[in-house]
């Protein structure tokens, strides 16, 4: 009876032990540049500045790409560098660069039947890209070589925030809630959205932006951990290896996860 008091003593003390993830600095370095994209598993750095999408490796610029009659780009996603996905908001387009940033595939959503008002996309699996559709609120997974529509998830009744995927899982940040889908669009978790604004799949985990603190979502759990990270400016972050990179739009501060 006594050890069973211990128990019960100690099982509050262990289910709240840990309440966060600490963080080793890396480094920090000077960007000119609007907008942070990301570094690629090959450690090629891509960013925007005006209309033009810039990929670098070291202080070396290696490829650039820009569409003038679209002009800026709203999103990019390099999750898979041999197929880098931009998104045109303004004019409901998506376009497929290879990693030379030469362009393979133009979609205009406009001329596409079914109509499609396109308000975020990410990368899917092969040919294909996960799209929030606002015209039927839906999910989808669009195969952009053979024009058709593999899946559709049910419709969400609330305001789209973010999108994030990798080839297994696709993510869906609501006003609402955080909904997760796997590769055939059901639906696997549902957990309410205390705030978020953003969030980055890291190997099947998120990180996600609250205001100006950043959160770890591990996979197959519900519990937000918070990234004990110094007080700084989130203008962008991304995760690349475990490794979280911070904007604060003068420095690229980098910080290595010490992930239990």
């Amino acid at each position: 009876m006594k050890h069973t008091k211990y128990i019960l003593f100690l099982l509050p003390f262990f289910a709240f032990a840990q309440q966060s993830i600490e963080t080793t600095f890396v480094n920090k370095t000077k960007i000119n540049a609007e907008v942070i994209i990301g570094v690629d598993n090959f450690e090629n750095f891509y960013y925007l500045k005006n209309t033009e999408l810039v990929k670098k490796q070291k202080s070396n610029i290696i490829s650039t790409y820009s569409n003038i009659q679209l002009g800026y780009i709203s999103t990019v996603n390099i999750f898979n560098p041999l197929k880098i996905n931009l998104f045109y908001k303004a004019f409901n387009t998506v376009i497929i660069l290879d990693n030379r940033l030469s362009e393979m595939f133009k979609l205009d959503f406009n001329t596409i039947q079914p109509f499609k008002d396109i308000t975020h996309i990410t990368t899917g699996i092969e040919n294909t890209i996960w799209l929030f559709n606002q015209t039927t609120q839906q999910l989808e997974n669009y195969d952009y070589r053979a024009n058709v529509t593999r899946i559709k998830a049910l419709p969400i009744q609330s305001e789209v925030i973010d999108l994030t995927s990798n080839y297994n899982f696709s993510w869906l940040l609501t006003k609402d809630y955080l909904y997760s889908y796997n590769y055939v669009g059901s639906l696997l978790s549902k957990i309410k959205n205390t705030g978020f604004t953003k969030l980055i799949q890291t190997n099947g985990n998120l990180v996600l932006q609250k205001e100006n603190q950043l959160f770890y979502l591990a996979k197959d759990t519900e519990i937000f951990l918070e990234l004990k990270i110094p007080k700084l400016l989130i203008k962008q972050f991304f995760v690349t290896n475990e490794t979280v990179y911070i904007y604060d739009d003068e420095f690229l501060y980098q910080y290595r996860l010490k992930i239990n």
